[in-house]
């Protein structure tokens, strides 16, 4: 695990018992992204999922899957995560994406949700799941596009919020990314952009499914 990820690690842990406790807040954006994810899933998939944190999609996608492979940095998190009852096709794993257990070419999915927007190395990051995957493996991801225009009042008030609670400990790193500067980056990385959405609409949390060239 690098520095850097230990460093905002921190932070999840601490927040980790109020966040498996909090209920998803738009509970129709959530089934509307798990049923375009379903899509590309089969039981003989292995799939690695990013980020996973108290580990509730995994639980949701596992029935479709062989295997998953749910990891998230945060050793707080993995323990909310394996105090649910569990399925036998999935394993929870403290590890970040750049640990050595996670093998090259091991996956036929990785998925990352509600993830790409917090982590700073995003290129070197997106470069690592790329070697994650074999040729014509699929990464699947969804991330608040913050840097988008007219995001409205509320959302253009929190922007100027998060860098004063980023001070005191309350908020995490964050990316501004627009849209279009994310599928740029994933397509850079080596992928190939076969779907997208946002689900919601506003503010964007674009989905993008993408296969490996």
């Amino acid at each position: 695990m690098t520095q850097t990820a230990s460093t905002h690690a921190g932070f999840w842990d601490r927040m980790a018992r109020k966040y498996r406790a909090q209920p998803i807040s738009d509970m129709t954006a959530y089934q509307q992204t798990l049923d375009r994810v379903i899509t590309y899933l089969s039981p003989s998939s292995r799939a690695l999922e990013l980020g996973c944190g108290t580990g509730g999609t995994a639980l949701e996608l596992a029935p479709f899957l062989g295997e998953i492979v749910a990891t998230d940095f945060s050793a707080g998190m993995i323990a909310q995560a394996e105090a649910r009852e569990g399925a036998e096709n999935v394993r929870f794993l403290h590890a970040d994406v750049f640990d050595g257990v996670l093998e090259p070419g091991a996956f036929d999915v990785v998925m990352a949700f509600n993830l790409l927007h917090l982590i700073d190395d995003i290129d070197v990051s997106l470069a690592r799941i790329h070697a994650l995957l074999p040729p014509g493996g699929l990464f699947i991801s969804k991330s608040p596009c913050l840097g988008e225009p007219r995001l409205g009042f509320k959302f253009g008030l929190m922007r100027r919020m998060i860098p004063l609670m980023q001070r005191v400990g309350k908020a995490p790193f964050v990316r501004y990314d627009t849209i279009a500067g994310l599928e740029a980056r994933i397509a850079q990385a080596g992928f190939d952009i076969v779907e997208t959405g946002n689900y919601p609409i506003r503010p964007p949390n674009h989905f993008v499914v993408a296969r490996r060239l």
